[in-house]
């Protein structure tokens, strides 16, 4: 039996390898990955148009990667970090008015089902003036709202502190969108339920976290965040990662077949499929 092996969160570039990439992640056994937006070198974003632009990038190397035989779930969102920027270019109200346009077209893509969740979206994970992570987090609700309405799941950027899951589950509740529907990427190695409010994880595929993640009831999924930047090759971890360690614990017992099948294929299903 072939055993699925699924990455949950990879991004691929134009200016990078692209498609060849997950040529080679299907040549090291991988089945199936979410396919995340990242701001484009190749898009300037300075309004929400912008953004369908960008997110047509990622809807084309999806297709791109289904001719492949992969199962893939795009993800397409305003990237929160990019507020910033815009706020210093355009002040921040209109800044918080784009980013909310950016989150009306990923929604529009669910829809039409060019795109399966919306992502990544938050905050950003490093020290921000108050106003820009307030503005930050309005957005984010307002994407959750959208979410709720279209039942898809939302990926999360965001830090990782003691109240990162309280005020992501308060948010889901406050949309009406079913907490597990909430995915934190990057997150520590906890199990649903464990300290997350009822919000799921997906875990970065190091050894020591994916063992750590098992030990705590094996309740989440696996990702490398390969972000495929020519200038910093297997950043953030190579592109094989999750299929090589996932197919190593199998090898040593330390996840058995059912293990296996609910990381890669059950819980993504049940949070993407569409």
């Amino acid at each position: 039996m072939e055993l699925p092996l699924y990455d949950d969160h990879l991004h691929l570039s134009p200016s990078g390898r692209g498609i060849d990439a997950l040529r080679e992640f299907r040549a090291a056994g991988g089945t199936g990955l979410t396919l995340v937006t990242l701001p484009y070198p190749e898009v300037r974003i300075s309004s929400g148009e912008d953004f369908r632009r960008s997110f047509s990038i990622t809807a084309s190397f999806a297709r791109q990667a289904r001719d492949l035989g992969l199962l893939v779930h795009p993800a397409v969102g305003p990237y929160p970090v990019l507020m910033v920027g815009l706020a210093e270019q355009l002040g921040l109200e209109r800044a918080e008015a784009v980013m909310k346009e950016g989150m009306d077209i990923a929604a529009g893509m669910v829809a039409s089902g060019e795109a399966d969740l919306i992502g990544e979206v938050g905050r950003p994970h490093f020290p921000c003036d108050p106003s820009i992570i307030e503005a930050c987090d309005r957005v984010l609700q307002h994407g959750m709202d959208l979410a709720a309405e279209l039942g898809c799941a939302v990926m999360i950027h965001s830090e990782t502190d003691e109240g990162t899951f309280r005020s992501l589950a308060a948010m889901a509740d406050s949309a009406g969108l079913p907490r597990e529907k909430v995915v934190k990427h990057s997150s520590p190695a906890l199990s649903r339920g464990e300290g997350t409010m009822g919000v799921s994880v997906s875990v970065p595929a190091s050894r020591t976290l994916l063992r750590e993640a098992m030990s705590k009831g094996g309740v989440f999924m696996a990702e490398t965040d390969f972000i495929d930047d020519p200038a910093r090759p297997g950043a953030i971890m190579a592109v094989t990662t999750v299929p090589k360690r996932i197919k190593g614990l199998h090898f040593s017992g330390e996840m058995s077949d059912e293990d296996v099948i609910r990381v890669c294929q059950d819980i993504p299903e049940s949070l993407y499929s569409r």
